[in-house]
């Protein structure tokens, strides 16, 4: 597989990741029973699979990888804190006010992924 078509691959799956994120936030603020249909639970999986996986196929083909490269590094970081602050928003948060803060705080997180990435830069759009 060429590296173009890999980051086709990838930039079309932190799409679909970042809307569906999105949504199922939003379908949660609003206690929607939507989001016990299995195909939301299982589709973000199979979504973020592709999405680390042909990431880690561009880092190999190209030979940037996070700790050398310092874009990479901050990415990594910030992919870190998305987890982290998704699954508070989506399953851990205890009240809806504090859901709706780790919801925010994951959004700004994949913001700056993204800006990373498109500045390849660890400051994002700051740069």
């Amino acid at each position: 597989m060429s590296y173009l078509l890999l980051k086709h691959l990838h930039v079309t799956a932190v799409v679909v990741s970042g809307i569906g994120f999105f949504l199922r936030g939003l379908l949660m603020l609003r206690d929607s029973p939507l989001l016990q249909r299995r195909v939301l639970k299982v589709a973000p999986h199979v979504i973020d699979t592709v999405l680390l996986g042909s990431a880690v196929a561009m880092a190999v083909m190209s030979s940037q990888y996070p700790f050398v490269q310092p874009w990479l590094t901050a990415k990594f970081f910030g992919l870190l804190a998305y987890i982290f602050l998704g699954m508070m928003a989506l399953k851990r948060g205890r009240t809806k006010a504090q859901r709706a803060a780790w919801f925010s705080a994951a959004l700004l997180s994949f913001a700056y992924i993204v800006s990373v990435a498109l500045t390849r830069s660890p400051w994002g759009w700051l740069a």
